[in-house]
């Protein structure tokens, strides 16, 4: 099993839903991305998802584009996170899930980039405007390095497709939850909850649910509706930039924050 399918395994069987926040890396710095993982480690994340800056970000919203544009702006690299990623070998204990777009993967080479993710001690990818017909390639190439292909399905994919792309999705499958781009929303749209059940009844791989969820209560909300993970990104994001702007500590603002969704998950 993968490290990503271990940690799936063991919430399973302790009936927990994984709590994955997602942070952009090199927003301000990679020193504070560094803090900051093992920060949310500390508050309780179960994985993490670190994204790669990049500036054409199709999927993300203007927070998380935001981030990219400072992390790009402050010299972050592709190589650059690779590296400091595997300065917390040792330290980082939580699988990480690099997020990234096809053509910084097809600049390094697919499998130049794998292995040095690998390496880095990465345990799998998401590369979201990467379609079905194009992802066998990537996701033998990163199985090769032991890394799990992520795959996603929006509310708007059509059935047999959704079940097409979560037989080969691997580690996890991610849902969208919203018709658009990511970022905080004060509800989540009521057709989720079937798209969950409609996906753990086609096949055994994990589902968890992000793009939009903004606080404690919605990650419960995706916990109730079965999902095996609830994933936060604009909402951290928007809490460690307002930390970084007002002078306080970024990684204690971030491991505050994921102590109060670990809390709100968990909850009965």
């Amino acid at each position: 099993m993968t490290a990503i399918q271990q940690r799936f395994e063991a919430l399973r069987q302790q009936q927990r839903c994984a709590l994955m926040p997602f942070l952009m890396a090199g927003d301000p710095d990679l020193e504070v991305t560094s803090a900051s993982l093992l920060a949310l480690q500390h508050a309780g994340a179960d994985l993490i998802e670190l994204g790669i800056p990049y500036s054409d970000p199709l999927a993300d919203g203007p927070v998380i584009q935001a981030a990219a544009s400072r992390a790009l702006a402050a010299g972050t690299t592709p190589a650059r996170v690779l590296a400091m990623l595997s300065g917390l070998k040792g330290q980082l204990t939580v699988p990480v899930v690099l997020f990234t777009y096809s053509n910084p993967l097809l600049n390094r080479g697919m499998e130049a980039f794998c292995a040095d993710a690998a390496a880095a001690g990465a345990a799998g990818l998401v590369v979201p405007d990467l379609p079905l017909e194009e992802a066998e390639k990537l996701s033998a190439i990163a199985a090769a390095q032991g890394l799990d292909l992520v795959l996603l399905v929006a509310p708007t994919t059509p059935p047999a497709r959704m079940a097409r792309i979560h037989g080969a999705s691997r580690g996890f499958t991610y849902l969208v939850s919203v018709t658009g781009v990511t970022g905080m929303r004060t509800a989540l749209e009521s057709r989720v909850e079937p798209l969950v059940q409609q996906l753990k009844a086609a096949g055994p791989t994990p589902v968890a649910v992000g793009f939009g969820i903004s606080g404690p209560e919605q990650a419960r909300q995706v916990r109730g509706w079965g999902a095996d993970g609830a994933i936060v990104g604009s909402a951290l994001v928007k809490v460690m930039a307002a930390a970084h702007g007002a002078g306080e500590p970024v990684a204690a603002a971030a491991g505050q924050f994921c102590q109060e969704l670990r809390a709100g998950l968990d909850q009965p």
